[in-house]
């Protein structure tokens, strides 16, 4: 294995950028609009921002927690910015969106979490054409399922909450969420409507070994999940955790394979692989009921 400081071979990432790279940046920078591809320093920022994908982030730039793992910045929080949702619907406007994705920084300070946000985004974006669809990536609302059926009565295509990692990291990783919240949230949002698509995301590389992924993944598809990621851990900056271990390419095989077997309707696995990353694909295989619904490991 190579050292954990130096890249392997599959984890050189293409360069994809260009003149709508630089002009989906300059429309979310005029509006004021922060992306979790920004604040996250995702690899894929450039191939998505050129192909005019974003991932919104609403509730402000600073989150309540300290995942280790995140690079999103901590601090107070701000007030809730209500021309938000307005600004986002102009945006997907602007960019011709057909698949807005709207993920936000936890935002323990709310007596709802911002559930309330996430619906007048949908509602706002709604406004839009009847034909858009909309992903929504929530955080844990500390397990106020009142917070969770708001954002679900907001009906979004497809409903996402990531678990992350495997169980017996969260003590280290994750010390304010709880493995078994995040599935009794993905459990929650099938309950209410079985047309309902769900969708988790899972990082590896951090110390966790072959068997406890599987377990993971059985846990996410037990919870009644449709969609999982599957991604390589890359550390966003040297505040946060350093690399464990580098997933192999095939191992990341093993696991898609293993997630269509257990019943996921589509299943992204690879290096590369994020929890919004190519969402629009996913979202556009399981309409069309395509006999390939997953995405090797393949993804650079």
């Amino acid at each position: 294995m190579p050292a954990l400081n130096t890249n392997p071979p599959w984890l050189k990432k293409r360069l994809v950028t260009g003149p709508q790279s630089v002009k989906t940046g300059e429309i979310l920078s005029s509006l004021g609009l922060n992306t979790v591809c920004e604040t996250s320093a995702c690899p894929n920022l450039n191939e998505c921002f050129s192909n005019t994908h974003v991932t919104f982030l609403i509730l402000g730039r600073s989150c309540t927690r300290s995942c280790r793992f995140c690079s999103v910045e901590k601090g107070l929080p701000q007030a809730l910015d209500e021309s938000e949702p307005y600004r986002i619907r102009d945006a997907a406007s602007r960019l011709n969106l057909d698949h807005v994705v709207i993920t936000s920084v936890t935002r323990d300070d709310l007596d709802d979490g911002g559930a309330g946000q996430f619906v007048k985004v949908i509602d706002a974006v709604r406004e839009l054409r009847a034909t858009i669809t909309i992903e929504v990536l929530v955080p844990d609302f500390q397990g106020n399922m009142d917070s969770v059926d708001k954002v679900l009565s907001a009906s979004a295509d497809i409903f996402s909450h990531n678990v992350e990692t495997i169980r017996s990291l969260y003590p280290s990783l994750r010390q304010t969420a709880d493995y078994g919240r995040s599935l009794d949230i993905l459990r929650k949002a099938k309950s209410t409507s079985k047309n309902q698509i769900t969708k988790s995301g899972i990082m590896v590389g951090l110390g966790e070994n072959e068997k406890e992924v599987l377990e993971a993944i059985t846990d996410v598809s037990k919870a009644g999940c449709d969609i999982l990621t599957i991604g390589q851990y890359l550390r966003p900056g040297e505040a946060n955790l350093p690399v464990r271990r580098y997933v192999l390419p095939e191992e990341f095989e093993r696991y898609r394979k293993f997630a269509i077997d257990l019943g996921f309707k589509y299943a992204a696995s690879g290096p590369f692989v994020r929890s919004s990353y190519r969402a629009r694909d996913a979202y556009n295989a399981i309409m069309r009921g395509s006999d390939d619904r997953s995405e090797t490991a393949a993804y650079s």
